[in-house]
């Protein structure tokens, strides 16, 4: 019995030793790992977590490795209240996602592959997307994948990467502008000189940043309008002939949106000291006659007053 006792006792100690041995950590990812297992579970697989709880292999229908480290990254900027629904979709997009040739969480694999992709704020909905604001309605959507099978990064897998999501999209821009480069065409648009850019997938907007790559671009800046993902139309603000610009554009951008395939925005916008502005400019039918109402925000219309004065002393064009 005293044999027994001995053999138990250093089993025991030997247990003790060994977690000892694994490093501490945090009480909160103790009960994110908790969370992880019960929903592993009704997804009807088990799981075991790395000593180091940074990666976890879920074993059932098949055997996969997911990365915790962005999703632990994540759950500290959240409330606990939304960590269940956190988790849920992690699991559930790692499964989802299983059969990509790519690691999303390696930035070495997919450095390469990130795009910005611009859509409607509003048509995001609730999607949990890494990106940024161009103007208050598109977004500038940081994306994965080989052309238009990219899909959208989530914030817990650049939360594996060692940059920051800023300095991604940064990154994916700059692969936008290197391998997907616009052409140039110039037109009159009812006595209103345009050109219009065209690239070859939906990231066209990617490339105002580097715009005097392709034409000088004059101190007040540029209107623009962006009737699909692919293509951007410009007009150079130089006088205040202007006025006339933004309803010919704001016409073009209606009629291009409304042909509804992969339409983007039906909006005029200003870029201007690498901003993005909406000109909300509306067409109002009043006595059986429609007219354009443009409401400039204030920047622009010191702007269009700046020209008028420049205009009535014989510089400008009308």
């Amino acid at each position: 019995m005293r044999l027994f006792r001995r053999h138990r006792d250093r089993q025991t100690n030997r247990h003790r030793d060994r977690q000892a041995e694994r490093p501490s950590r945090p009480v909160e990812e103790v009960d994110l790992d908790s969370l992880l297992a019960l929903v592993a579970e009704s997804l009807g697989y088990t799981c075991s977590f790395a000593p180091d709880g940074g990666t976890l292999t879920l074993s059932g229908p098949r055997r996969i490795v997911v990365r915790l480290t962005g999703l632990h990254a994540e759950a500290r900027r959240r409330s606990r209240e939304d960590w269940p629904m956190l988790v849920s979709e992690h699991l559930s997009h790692a499964l989802a996602t299983v059969d990509e040739p790519f690691d999303a969480c390696d930035l070495a694999q997919v450095r390469p592959l990130l795009r910005t992709r611009i859509r409607l704020e509003e048509d995001l909905g609730t999607a949990r997307v890494v990106g940024r604001h161009l103007s208050t309605d598109l977004v500038e959507v940081l994306t994965v994948g080989h052309g238009a099978a990219g899909r959208p990064v989530r914030p817990e897998e650049v939360g594996c990467w060692p940059i920051t999501a800023a300095q991604a999209l940064d990154l994916a821009a700059r692969n936008v502008q290197v391998d997907e480069p616009l052409s140039v065409t110039e037109a009159d648009l009812g006595g209103v000189a345009i050109r219009r850019l065209s690239g070859p997938a939906a990231s066209a907007a990617a490339h105002l940043r580097r715009l005097d790559d392709y034409l000088a671009v004059p101190a007040d800046g540029v209107l623009v309008v962006l009737p699909d993902p692919a293509t951007l139309v410009v007009h150079a603000v130089e006088g205040i002939g202007v006025v006339r610009a933004i309803e010919r554009l704001r016409l073009l951008a209606l009629r291009e949106f409304d042909r509804g395939a992969g339409a983007l925005s039906p909006q005029v916008y200003w870029w201007h000291d690498g901003r993005l502005t909406l000109i909300r400019a509306d067409l109002v039918s009043q006595e059986g006659q429609t007219r354009l109402v443009v409401a400039p925000p204030p920047e622009f219309a010191r702007v269009l007053a700046a020209l008028a004065v420049r205009s009535e002393g014989g510089t400008g064009d009308i």
